[in-house]
């Protein structure tokens, strides 16, 4: 990066949003709920005290890996570069102490370190300290937020890190002076369409089975309800991600795929994700009550519920994780019947819940074995790697007992009124019982995404598999 020729000997650094692609007090405000999801009242006492008693409580309850923190590579470089020339560089931070303090000795190139302690270190607080101590534009200052403003002004160079919404359209009303602005061409779309798994609606699609084994695939109004129910739960489930995302971060962070997520790699600003959960969520349900059955919506509430559940608390119980897992698919073929209002069989629902507890079980398993080969334990989660073998037993089983739902469906008298030719269905079952065994052998071999639903998707034998069995299936009817 090409430097000014009026450079100050001293570079001032902000840490949340500028050094740091994160917000460290957003961030312990999500560890807590996490941690202690019945005593968010607390959170509201502190913060009638004043902002710096709720980030002096914080501190004193959580504690944070500063070396998984995601650090921005820009500012990196341009404290780097001022170093190289002699500059001293100064962290100043509304931060709380003991952060600041982790973060100084963990980069180990300030000269010194300004935080909060007894007044919250942010804004005008900030520029009257910075002030008193170098003077007026005689300090370069590296800020992202329209908070810095009143730092700007008093600065002599600007360097600003456009993290927040507008401010690098008007960042020029407010400075009169130099600006430069420190930030790639980063596609935020992009990051927005992997953070709501857009991928991850295929699952939805599962809303549309009552529809298909009812064979009333004609029936065009049926089929708009399922477009519509099909939508609104592809949105709940992205509200679902987000909230995921922003409370598991620090697991995130450590897990070898998983540290990519727009949130944890600080590619998106975790306060977007605190607006837009809650308002995905309001949409889903709030349309979803208006435009279809109100047994859809209670089912849509109930997956919501159980998902909450699950991030905090379910998904650390061995066995209830992947049973709860199997049961959110089997939700989704609910729904379907009640936004169709189909009545549901007892084969349907036998059979996702065991081809779905297989499906989840590889998921865990596939996770154990990516934290063995890493060498790291599997964070967040109640398994260890010893665990492997049994989670085979029991997924391989789980699978090959879907089978046999399937053999014994076609046996029942219903199935004989619904098909013209009902023993051909016996020949999907060697096809299930091929896939299900390919994908347990490619886990065994380390071959399976960590999801086996997107795994399915982009696999070419896996989407023949899906062909010939829908083939089978309408041939028979």
């Amino acid at each position: 990066m090409p430097l000014p020729d009026n450079l100050s000997k001293i570079l001032v650094v902000d840490l949340d949003g500028t050094l740091l692609k994160s917000d460290i007090l957003i961030e312990n405000v999500l560890i807590f709920i996490k941690k202690h999801p019945l005593k968010i009242y607390q959170l509201f006492f502190w913060l009638l005290r004043g902002k710096i008693e709720l980030k002096r409580k914080l501190a004193e309850k959580i504690d944070i890996d500063v070396t998984q923190l995601p650090y921005n590579n820009e500012v990196l470089s341009l404290i780097n570069q001022r170093k190289q020339l002699g500059h001293k560089i100064i962290l100043a931070t509304a931060t709380y102490k003991k952060y600041a303090i982790l973060i100084a000795d963990f980069l180990k190139f300030f000269d010194d370190t300004i935080y909060s302690e007894t007044d919250n270190l942010s804004g005008k607080n900030k520029a009257k300290r910075l002030n008193q101590l170098f003077g007026y534009k005689k300090y370069d200052y590296v800020g992202n937020s329209f908070k810095d403003i009143s730092i700007w002004k008093s600065s002599l160079i600007s360097y600003v890190v456009p993290s927040e919404i507008g401010l690098k359209a008007l960042i020029h009303f407010f400075i009169n002076g130099n600006i430069i602005f420190l930030s790639k061409n980063h596609n935020p779309i992009k990051s927005w369409l992997k953070e709501l798994r857009i991928h991850q609606w295929v699952k939805n699609i599962l809303i549309f089975i009552p529809l298909i084994t009812s064979h009333q695939l004609t029936n065009i109004n049926l089929i708009l309800n399922g477009i519509i129910a099909f939508f609104l739960f592809s949105i709940c489930a992205s509200s679902v991600y987000i909230l995921n995302d922003l409370l598991d971060l620090n697991e995130d962070r450590q897990h070898i795929n998983k540290k990519n997520r727009p949130f944890a790699s600080g590619d998106l600003n975790i306060k977007y994700g605190l607006f837009l959960f809650p308002f995905f969520l309001f949409l889903s349900f709030y349309f979803s009550y208006r435009l279809l059955p109100e047994k859809f919506f209670l089912s849509m509430v109930l997956y919501y519920i159980i998902t909450f559940l699950y991030s905090f608390y379910l998904k650390k119980v061995v066995l209830i994780d992947v049973i709860v897992l199997a049961s959110l698919y089997t939700i989704r073929i609910i729904a379907g019947a009640f936004a169709f209002q189909l009545n549901l069989t007892f084969w349907l629902l036998a059979f996702s819940m065991f081809i779905f507890l297989s499906l989840a079980l590889i998921k865990r398993y596939t996770e154990l074995k990516d934290s063995k080969n890493s060498g790291k334990t599997n964070a967040g989660r109640g398994y260890c790697v010893d665990d492997l073998e049994l989670i085979s037993s029991l997924g391989s089983a789980a699978g090959y007992i879907s089978v046999l739902v399937l053999a014994l469906y076609i046996d029942d008298i219903n199935t004989v009124k619904l098909y013209t030719y009902p023993q051909l269905i016996w020949l999907a079952c060697p096809l299930l019982l091929f896939w299900i065994s390919r994908v347990w052998l490619l886990a065994h071999r380390g071959q399976m995404h960590e999801d086996p639903i997107v795994f399915t998707i982009k696999d070419k034998p896996s989407i023949l598999i899906g062909l010939l069995f829908i083939l089978v299936l309408w041939y028979a009817a």
